[in-house]
């Protein structure tokens, strides 16, 4: 029997234009957005990222899809999960808008 491999999802058109906005915002070198797996971490062994980029990412999102995320909610470890869990919370929010 041979083991399962789980290959990664193709991004969606919604995570797609996150991922690029994750990269240009926070300056990732060598980091294609295509390349980010939507189940994948996006903070600590994951993608890397920490709170100053967590703060950063919060503000061009906000400018750029007027979704408030607050640094102290304390549902953000969750939001931040991964690019497939925070654009899903990005659409509700500009659904709901």
């Amino acid at each position: 029997m041979t083991p399962s491999v789980k290959m990664a999802e193709p991004q969606t058109p919604e995570q797609q234009e996150l991922a690029e906005l994750i990269v240009s915002a926070l300056n990732l070198e060598g980091i294609e957005p295509q390349g980010i797996d939507p189940d994948g971490a996006l903070f600590g062994s994951g993608l890397g990222l920490d709170s100053i980029d967590a703060l950063e990412l919060a503000l061009e999102i906000s400018k750029r899809y007027g979704v408030q995320l607050k640094a102290d909610d304390e549902d953000n470890k969750r939001i931040f999960a991964s690019l497939r869990v925070l654009s899903d919370y990005v659409q509700q929010k500009r659904a709901a808008a």
